[in-house]
């Protein structure tokens, strides 16, 4: 199977001592590429080493709405320099999470909208973060009536789900679908077109039921892959082709 990755923090500390071991381990699975999303500023710097060292990864930039202590108003013109100079795949990852202690919504919500209107700009989708906040997020989209992008590790309803779908958006869908227990999620998944769906792992987080507590890593995502076969009833093969496509079509590979 040839596999790509949507959404792995590659470039991530707890990678550091076996990078080169997760990336082999990847390949050696059939993942060909790696969308690696920023969270900061200061790690944009890093993400690019690690696109240089590792062909196959591939960057987006972004300033993720759980680091607003991190983020500072000069870091969106340093976006908009980096979308200029290194065109990245998507922005991102961005969004919203009202589901951190004590958030503020105000100060997430002016940061997505500027990245929202920097990557309508750049004609470049967005990676969605959004936690306890899928409708502001989708109002707050409606506003860019000509972006799309991905709802990263989707987690909203059907009907919410049909609506971005509707609209162009893809759902991207990793470990936790492996779960015995996620009952809705299998549901959600089962209904969606497979037109409609990405793959991920969010490594190195979210791994899935066969490997809970471990470090979550790319060479994993033929299990997420299984497990969507599995409920949408089609070949694994099915799945690994049209996901792939999808991923292609969005992120213009």
């Amino acid at each position: 199977m040839r596999l790509i990755d949507s959404h792995c923090h590659f470039d991530s500390d707890a990678f550091a001592p076996d990078r080169e071991a997760v990336f082999a381990r990847a390949r050696a699975a059939g993942v060909e590429r790696i969308i690696s999303p920023a969270t900061t500023a200061a790690s944009w710097p890093r993400l690019i080493a690690v696109r240089e060292a590792y062909p196959g990864v591939l960057p987006a930039f972004g300033l993720h709405p759980m680091f607003m202590a991190a983020h500072h108003s000069s870091h969106l013109d340093a976006l908009e320099k980096r979308l200029s100079e290194q065109r990245p795949v998507a922005v991102g990852e961005c969004g919203l999470d009202f589901q951190i202690d004590d958030p503020d919504r105000e100060a997430q919500e002016a940061l997505f909208h500027a990245q929202l209107a920097l990557a309508a700009r750049f004609d470049l989708p967005v990676i969605v973060h959004a936690r306890k906040s899928v409708e502001r997020v989708w109002l707050m989209l409606r506003e860019f009536p000509t972006l799309r992008g991905v709802m990263h590790s989707y987690s909203g309803s059907l009907d919410q789900a049909q609506r971005f779908v509707e609209r162009g958006f893809m759902l991207g869908f990793g470990g936790p679908v492996t779960w015995t227990r996620a009952k809705r999620l299998h549901r959600l998944v089962a209904a969606l077109p497979l037109e409609a769906i990405l793959l991920e792992t969010d490594a190195p987080d979210q791994p899935g039921e066969q490997h809970r507590g471990e470090r979550n890593e790319p060479a994993w995502l033929p299990e997420v892959a299984g497990a969507v076969a599995a409920l949408k009833q089609l070949p694994v093969e099915t799945v690994a082709e049209t996901t792939t496509a999808n991923a292609r079509k969005l992120f213009r590979l």
